[in-house]
């Protein structure tokens, strides 16, 4: 549901004034300290942020494919840490049960997911399944009303923090690939549900990821979601509205560098005059705009388009695949202008660095997205 113009535009003020002046002055503290502060996650709360993708009916701002992306936008101005707080409970560990589980279960969650008392959390990848997360390999075993799982999920964001764990098990030992996965409910407070540490990570210090453990946990059937057999189409419609969301962001810091590049070559002096002026840096500025231009402009289309009900399953791995290497690039680029100053961390540069690195490993690798890009072709003939 699409809000009203000055709706749209008043939510965006708000967030972009929000990133400017509580979230960016916490950067380096967020990063140094490993930790998200409190009093922020509460003022997220109060926002709605946690409730961006949620209907309206269970609390949430039920916003369109195209306006979450215009926030994401905003959203990635910032250091990245900052929307994993909510991101979960906006993406991946909400969409599930948002597009497929019963009445029943959304009125039982959703209501908590929207206003950030329940964290949630996205369970796909394990120990030997990645890329290839059709091969899951925790099981979850029928027994009368309850299904039993056994199993481990590995580098599982915001586990150490979740209430509520989307969890892909197989449910059909002998049905190789997807056909055998279902998807469940998992609540963090079922015995034999044990989370790890949080690992140490080379960027985006602030959002922590950790293995999940599945030791003879007893989960009741009402808490499957869709039905058996149903697991990898829940995941991928998910990953779907996730890879644009986080083509949006990647745009967001994209354009956070390139101000941050453009007012350090504008002040930094060489041979007498600022380095703006000199064509190289002039040249690499120019093909950082480009890019995110052209980034941008592809995920908003593909956010359209999702929002008018058409498949955009090509189009979003496109967006994601494009949004997150050129981010990358951008990062790359940016270090380069600042040149000494990129290397070290007071200037903030360096650290952006490190944390885009991910956008190109999760929700799909960069060379997944080109498996299913160039499937998504394939199939249409063109």
């Amino acid at each position: 549901m699409a809000l009203d113009a000055e709706t749209r535009d008043q939510l965006i003020d708000t967030v972009r004034r929000f990133v400017s002046e509580r979230l960016r002055p916490l950067e380096a503290q967020v990063s140094e300290t490993d930790t998200m502060p409190d009093d922020v996650v509460a003022e997220m709360k109060e926002l709605g942020l946690f409730g961006l993708s949620i209907p309206a009916e269970y609390g949430g701002l039920d916003l369109s494919m195209e306006e979450e992306c215009l926030v994401a936008v905003e959203l990635g101005r910032t250091s990245p840490a900052f929307r994993s707080a909510f991101g979960t409970n906006v993406g991946i560990g909400s969409q599930g049960l948002v597009m497929f589980g019963t009445d029943e279960q959304k009125a039982k969650y959703l209501p908590g997911i929207a206003s950030g008392d329940i964290i949630t959390s996205f369970a796909l990848t394990e120990p030997e399944a990645g890329s290839d997360s059709a091969s899951v390999q925790t099981r979850a075993t029928k027994d009368g009303d309850v299904y039993v799982l056994n199993g481990s999920k590995r580098y599982i964001t915001n586990a150490n923090k979740a209430h509520l764990f989307t969890v892909m098990a197989r449910t059909d030992p002998s049905k190789p690939g997807g056909g055998g996965v279902s998807a469940f409910l998992v609540p963090r407070d079922l015995p034999g549900l044990s989370v790890g540490k949080p690992e140490k990570k080379m960027g985006q210090q602030g959002a922590h990821i950790c293995d999940v453990t599945f030791d003879n946990v007893r989960v009741p059937a009402e808490n499957r979601l869709g039905a058996e057999g149903e697991g990898f189409k829940v995941a991928m419609q998910v990953l779907d509205r996730g890879r644009l969301h986080i083509s949006a962001v990647c745009v967001g810091v994209a354009e956070r560098l390139i101000t941050d590049c453009v007012a350090y070559a504008s002040e930094r002096k060489q041979f007498g005059q600022a380095i703006s002026q000199f064509q190289l840096v002039q040249g690499m500025i120019a093909d950082c705009k480009t890019e995110a231009l052209a980034a941008k402009a592809l995920t908003m289309e593909t956010a359209r388009k999702r929002d008018a009900g058409q498949g955009v399953t090509m189009e979003a791995a496109a967006a994601k695949y494009f949004a997150s290497e050129m981010v990358g690039r951008v990062a790359d680029k940016a270090v380069q202008i600042f040149g000494g100053a990129g290397y070290v961390a007071d200037y903030g540069i360096e650290r952006f660095y490190r944390d885009v690195r991910i956008f190109r490993i999760y929700e799909g690798t960069s060379q997944i997205q080109q498996v299913v890009i160039a499937r998504e072709t394939l199939k249409r003939g063109g």
